[in-house]
């Protein structure tokens, strides 16, 4: 008599279905399609500028110009992205950078020199996440009203302490910073800067436990506060965490122009949460990519650009942002529903 033994579970025949796909194409399908899709259009980008304006776009000190502007809106949105992928939001970063600049480039700043002027943009941009934080986290308040707050209160003292008029740096340590002579193999300081930040906020948010601890209270805020997560000091930080890039880029900012303006920074958050939500971070929380953001900054400062050398219009530029804007969200509910 012959006796069927059923093979042990798990250990299946191992002969490949044709229906199967290898392992390979379902992490290629699912994790780098957009950052994929992003160099696409990014490169699209690129090709259009070339054919359009070859001398100009293709130009080395154009493309260095193009680096140099997105590293200041760049590591805003570093930032941006941590609170985004927490399920919160920060209207107050350009305002933010606007103040700090103002701070650290007055006369009575910029007689302690280098270190000064560093050091007031950071603790002015650190002090501004720190109300926020507050606010949000132990306030209760609604991250859109407490930032929009923020935004205003900002901009207001800004404008007080400038008076309207434009504080020029006269510190040549920070201005040298600015010219040819202090590039790295052909790479601007700033941008050196950008790169430093992207790599640090990228390590924070994907291999570090406050990375998981951000995506977790994204993701659900009890449930994350149920697992131990203390939720409200988590958020307190990333506010800082924000405000801190903001002194930054205000910095950046001031070596960038050479002055200090009640006007920089503006409409910064919706540039800033246009490349986080384009790159590939919810605005709902819950995931956050610092690689999508940096793409997404890039794209915009291309467009910019291109535009500007094609002597566009500046309202045609935000018609293409808010269409780019708007195609993004789609693409992001498409995605949600389909997984």
């Amino acid at each position: 008599m012959t006796q069927h033994v059923s093979p042990p579970r798990g250990s299946a025949d191992k002969v490949p279905s044709v229906s199967e796909s290898p392992a390979w194409r379902g992490v290629f399908a699912h994790a780098d399609v957009r950052t994929l899709s992003l160099l696409g259009v990014l490169a699209v980008l690129v090709l259009i500028g070339g054919i359009t304006k070859p001398d100009e776009f293709l130009d080395t000190r154009n493309l260095q110009l193009v680096l140099t502007q997105a590293s200041v809106i760049g590591v805003v949105t570093v930032g941006m992205t941590f609170v985004i992928t927490s399920g919160g939001i920060d209207l107050s970063v350009g305002a933010i950078v606007a103040l700090a600049s103002v701070w650290a480039t007055t006369v009575a700043t910029q007689e302690y020199g280098f270190a000064g002027i560093l050091f007031t943009a950071v603790i002015v941009g650190v002090g501004c996440g720190l109300v926020n934080g507050l606010l949000i986290a132990y306030g209760a308040m609604v991250p859109f009203i407490a930032t929009l707050a923020m935004l205003a209160s900002a901009r207001g003292l800004a404008l007080q302490i400038t008076d309207g008029s434009t504080q020029v740096v006269t510190v040549n340590s920070v201005l040298d910073l600015g010219e040819r002579d202090a590039y790295v193999l052909g790479i601007p300081p700033l941008v050196l800067v950008f790169a430093v930040v992207t790599i640090i906020g990228w390590l924070v948010l994907n291999r570090t436990t406050f990375g998981r601890r951000t995506v977790a209270v994204g993701g659900n805020a009890e449930a994350a506060r149920l697992a131990g997560i203390d939720v409200r000091r988590q958020r307190l930080y990333l506010y800082l965490l924000s405000g801190l890039c903001c002194g930054i880029a205000a910095f950046l900012l001031i070596i960038l122009s050479g002055s200090g303006q009640n006007t920089n920074g503006n409409l910064y958050e919706l540039d800033a949460i246009a490349a986080a939500i384009i790159g590939g971070t919810l605005l709902s929380g819950g995931r956050g990519t610092i690689t999508g953001s940096v793409l997404g900054v890039l794209i915009f400062t291309t467009i910019t650009n291109i535009f500007a050398l094609n002597n566009l219009q500046s309202d045609v530029q935000q018609i293409a942002k808010g269409a780019i804007i708007v195609a993004a969200v789609l693409v992001q509910r498409r995605t949600a529903s389909t997984t």
